[in-house]
């Protein structure tokens, strides 16, 4: 099957953990999402936006906090207009971008190489993004 989030062809590291038996690798976990991302999971900013056709739209830094629970490695993040960054994952030599989808033809010109490291602590200082972090998890406990 081909998927159309970044680095797809290499996502194939396995869990350091049996959270979630049913996540191999994180295509599973893409997969499982697809069904579960929703406007409430997507960033208050961006909700307006938000559809089931850009299912992945405001969901990157819990989405890639989430894959690093049960990957492991790092999360980076992508610098952003108005000091966001837009957070993917990096375990060992392998990198993915479960939510690269929602830039359409501009995810083309990402660069995913010398960002800087993204930090939990910080991104969920924010308690809206905790919340939703928290729920995105529910939710795949209960898939």
């Amino acid at each position: 099957m081909k998927y159309n989030f970044y680095g797809w062809e290499n996502a194939l590291v396995s869990p350091q953990n049996n959270i979630y038996p049913f996540i191999k690798n994180p295509r599973d976990l893409y997969d499982a999402l697809s069904k579960i991302w929703c406007a409430e999971t997507c960033a208050p900013r961006m909700r307006d936006k938000w559809s089931p056709d850009n299912k992945t739209l405001g969901q990157c830094s819990i989405t890639a906090f989430l894959a690093q629970d049960i990957f492991g490695g790092k999360v980076y993040g992508i610098p952003r207009s108005g000091g966001n960054f837009h957070c993917y994952n990096v375990i060992g030599n392998c990198c993915f971008d479960l939510t690269s989808e929602q830039f359409g033809e501009e995810a083309k010109s990402l660069v995913y190489e010398n960002n800087p490291e993204q930090f939990r602590e910080i991104h969920f200082a924010k308690e809206e993004k905790r919340l939703r972090y928290e729920l995105l998890k529910k939710k795949l406990a209960e898939k």
